[in-house]
């Protein structure tokens, strides 16, 4: 498939699903406590998107049950909500979820702490969101992808962190999953030519040990093959005439918090 280059006014329709995509990924994060079970942001999640003019991007994508990912301490992503999976205090919680409005869809994720976390892992998440910025800064026209990778790997393993391989950023737009791939790891000025149009999600996934993964038994769940946390975060970037503008925001609140 080729590159979608957005003209600039799609790129102005795309800010709608953007918005709404991490207003709810806020409010979202207002819920995350001890006690909370996944099931319960889950249904929270769908509910909000519909009332406000949207459609859960993710329910029924390939057959996900889920309007939200939610991957809990060892979990990298594509952890499937449950009303087994009860917060505790200590625990990471990485929520990706994303809004389709007016057939635009926004896509976005952050990693939030479940009360009080240990230091290790206060680090993991704020050299991950790091990461992210990073690769949302080098999107500019007549970059490259490894210079968005080589941004994302370069902060993560100077940390002594790993960076997970099979899955990566993607192009979006009226579907979730378009040309190109943006791997978090490579080298500067190799890969795809950057252009003004392209719109990427830009989605770092950041283990605390090793960068090696193991898939779980339903298909869907990935973790880490040595036990230890990971972290993901992500944006959406539209690349422009005038540099990157972050799609998946808020006017009042530049991160979820």
């Amino acid at each position: 498939m080729a590159v979608i280059l957005k003209s600039p006014g799609e790129i102005e329709a795309m800010k709608a699903a953007g918005q709404l995509s991490a207003e709810v990924l806020r409010k979202i994060g207002e819920l995350v406590k001890p006690g909370v079970t996944t099931l319960e942001l889950d249904e929270f999640a769908e509910t909000y998107i519909r009332e406000h003019g949207g459609i859960p991007a993710f329910k029924g994508y390939g057959g996900f049950p889920g309007s939200i990912c939610a991957s809990v301490n060892e979990q990298i992503v594509h952890g499937i909500p449950s009303k087994k999976v009860v917060l505790q205090t200590g625990d990471i919680l990485s929520v990706d979820t994303g809004a389709t409005v007016d057939g635009w869809v926004g896509d976005n994720a952050w990693t939030f702490a479940v009360d009080k976390i240990s230091d290790d892992k206060k680090r993991l998440l704020k050299v991950t969101e790091q990461c992210m910025w990073a690769g949302l800064e080098s999107a500019v026209a007549g970059n490259h992808l490894g210079d968005i990778g080589h941004a994302v790997q370069s902060i993560a393993e100077k940390a002594g962190y790993g960076v997970v391989r099979e899955y990566v950023g993607h192009g979006v737009g009226h579907n979730m999953h378009e040309e190109p791939n943006v791997p978090n790891y490579g080298h500067r000025h190799l890969g795809m030519k950057l252009q003004v149009g392209m719109v990427l999600a830009i989605e770092p996934m950041i283990n605390m040990g090793s960068r090696k993964v193991v898939d779980g038994n339903d298909g869907w769940l990935v973790c880490t093959r040595d036990g230890k946390p990971s972290a993901h975060f992500e944006k959406m970037v539209a690349i422009t005439e005038d540099g990157p503008v972050v799609l998946t925001t808020e006017p009042d609140h530049r991160r979820p918090l």
